[in-house]
């Protein structure tokens, strides 16, 4: 079947071509917005590709890189149908997308968009990796674009392990035991809807890397800190005087009454509930009465069979976070631009500080280093964030709960520092906001680090690819003017709010 070029489309890919330099991304919008929207392709898109691929033969390299992504997302409109009606006339021109991919002197932007748009077509996944093996890709770039040319194996699922790029994940043999024995519980459906999650993170992670290439230019990676070695959990720890200092603040989170230390526990005084604590982790997740035996052991027992996805998430998974979620592939922040917005923001009155949503203790150690290590109270949902945070920081005591209830008496708190966790708990993000204000003493500081949507409809789509455990449906990030509302209704005034790119740095007080 033979279909007519679209006019508008063929008018706006020469206009896109011809533009002055200071006009290419309004040019490129304009395109963008008459033949896609947020991952659903326009009926002007099929009769388009022609004169998409004409435009990306003839540009000027600074305007190849564009088509290339463009073309990319009109084939990824039909995933997971790799033979989608305009899959098929996207990849028709394949011969065109390797001769491009070994021109010589192309720059990286634009190999970093041909991979991209490369990476939809698994049927020629032989010819493709063939073409790429003689360009010394770098290790992250080649493994997810060999991921996303991969096809699903029903019998011997390889699933997960794909984010920031499956070359960076190294596994023990305890850690490929714990994946074998998830994956063998899922059923075929929950197998291919956890590989087409992975595809699509993979592809997000891609695409948005040569989106900001060929806008902004090389990208530049902060160097990777390396993984730290793993460490066994070891017997239990009597610790439970670590919180002594804070039990005037610490409430039970089943009936808000006062907790007390009691046989390594701490007890509520109202409803009795007993909350275990090992190795300096107060689990305020799973109450027990004391008829219910050694809830410690348990926990503890619980502990040792986390696999280690606290340490590969500080070395690894945040930095690429930042750059995926921050739009920080040029590095304009850096660890230690976000240290110092906390050491001049963080302003406690009396009480402790709680480290919110706390992860692997990276700025915690940075929180303790500003008010000191005695005031300060780590809380997080995820226990493999909290053994690695504890082995970093043994005199802070740690609580695993939720950040939508807070376990805390009302205005209890002198500071709260919510670091890069907003957006893990996006649904109840308004709650734990609301939250914060419940407990945060007049006068005392909220200092948060979170992400916004971007203003970019291309980028934007990228962000909202990456399918993570808390985000199975697509990573979800901020309207700032959202979050402002959240703190207004909490009692918060915002005294001082920044960010580059997509980052939102902001600090609020408590009113009176």
């Amino acid at each position: 079947m033979t279909v007519s070029p679209a006019p508008a489309a063929v008018g706006l890919a020469e206009s896109f071509v011809r533009a002055a330099p200071d006009d290419v991304p309004a040019a490129f919008r304009a395109l963008v917005d008459t033949l896609w929207d947020d991952g659903t392709a326009s009926a002007d898109a099929l009769p388009a590709v022609p004169s998409l691929v004409a435009a990306l033969e003839h540009a000027g390299t600074d305007r190849k890189g564009h088509l290339a992504v463009l073309l990319g997302l009109l084939a990824e409109t039909d995933y997971p149908d790799p033979d989608g009606t305009l899959t098929r006339a996207v990849r028709a021109h394949l011969d065109l997308y390797l001769d491009l991919l070994g021109t010589e002197g192309i720059g990286t932007p634009l190999t970093l968009a041909l991979l991209y748009l490369l990476s939809h077509f698994p049927d020629d996944r032989e010819r493709v990796l063939a073409a790429v093996s003689v360009l010394g890709l770098e290790a992250e770039d080649l493994s997810r674009l060999d991921r996303s040319l991969s096809t699903l194996d029903v019998d011997r699922p390889d699933l997960g392990r794909v984010w920031p790029s499956p070359s960076a994940w190294t596994l023990n043999a305890d850690e490929r035991a714990f994946d074998q024995g998830w994956i063998k519980e899922l059923t075929p459906q929950q197998i291919v809807a956890n590989w087409e999650n992975d595809t699509r993170t993979v592809l997000g992670c891609t695409g948005a890397r040569a989106y900001w290439a060929v806008c902004h230019g090389e990208p530049r990676n902060l160097p990777a800190d390396p993984l730290p070695e793993r460490r066994d959990v070891h017997a239990p720890v009597a610790d439970a005087a670590l919180f002594a200092e804070h039990l005037g603040a610490l409430r039970c989170p089943a009936c808000r009454d006062s907790l007390a230390s009691h046989d390594g526990a701490l007890r509520c005084a109202g409803c009795a509930a007993r909350y275990p604590v090992a190795g300096g982790i107060l689990d305020l997740t799973a109450p027990a009465r004391e008829q219910e035996g050694d809830a410690s052991a348990d926990f503890l027992e619980k502990l040792s069979r986390v696999p280690s996805m606290g340490l590969f998430y500080e070395a690894v998974a945040r930095p690429a976070f930042l750059r995926v979620s921050g739009s920080n592939w040029g590095g304009t922040v850096t660890p230690q631009d976000e240290d110092r917005y906390i050491a001049e923001h963080v302003r406690p009155v009396d009480g402790p500080v709680l480290d919110l949503g706390a992860g692997a203790g990276r700025w915690t150690a940075v929180i303790a280093e500003t008010v000191g290590a005695e005031r300060l109270i780590a809380l997080d949902s995820a226990l493999p964030m909290l053994t690695v945070l504890r082995g970093r920081l043994p005199e802070v005591p740690s609580v695993l709960a939720s950040a939508a209830e807070l376990p805390f008496e009302d205005a209890s708190l002198g500071a709260v520092v919510c670091w890069n966790a907003l957006q893990a708990f996006y649904a109840d993000a308004g709650a734990a906001i609301a939250e914060v204000g419940r407990v945060l003493r007049p006068g005392g500081t909220f200092t948060l680090m979170t992400f916004r949507r971007s203003d970019d409809p291309v980028y934007r789509y990228f962000q909202s690819a990456h399918r993570f455990p808390q985000h199975q449906g697509g990573l979800q990030l901020f309207d700032l003017d959202e979050v402002k509302r959240w703190l207004a209704d909490a009692g918060f005034t915002v005294r001082e709010e920044s960010g580059p790119g997509t980052f939102v740095f902001l600090t609020a007080v408590r009113e009176h």
